[in-house]
């Protein structure tokens, strides 16, 4: 028997909540000089609730091959990776026209 999700009440298989949720987030994308020049790429606006926001630092960490951190909402990656951000999200479901890259 397949479980159910508490969200929607559909099947597991069938549930469209982590879809939705990434529709409706405004992501947006900025670069944060740290010590020693260093640049990190901070992506914030995603909601912890609906959205896993560490497995979501976790891939993009893979992705990029650099480290990072989630700190009160916000994934902040190693590096300046501002601009191959958004192309990421998109291949990951978020669609293009709620990101904003400054």
């Amino acid at each position: 028997m397949s479980d159910i999700c508490p969200k929607c009440g559909l099947a597991k298989e069938l549930c469209v909540c982590e879809t939705i949720a990434k529709e409706s987030q405004l992501i947006t994308v900025f670069l944060e000089k740290k010590k020693f020049k260093k640049y990190s790429t901070m992506i914030e606006g995603i909601d912890q609730k609906e959205i896993d926001i560490k497995d979501l630092a976790k891939k993009l960490k893979a992705q990029f091959a650099c480290g990072g951190t989630v700190k009160e909402g916000i994934i902040e990656l190693q590096g300046d990776h501002k601009h191959k951000v958004k192309a990421v999200l998109v291949k990951m479901g978020f669609p293009g026209d709620t990101i904003q890259v400054r």
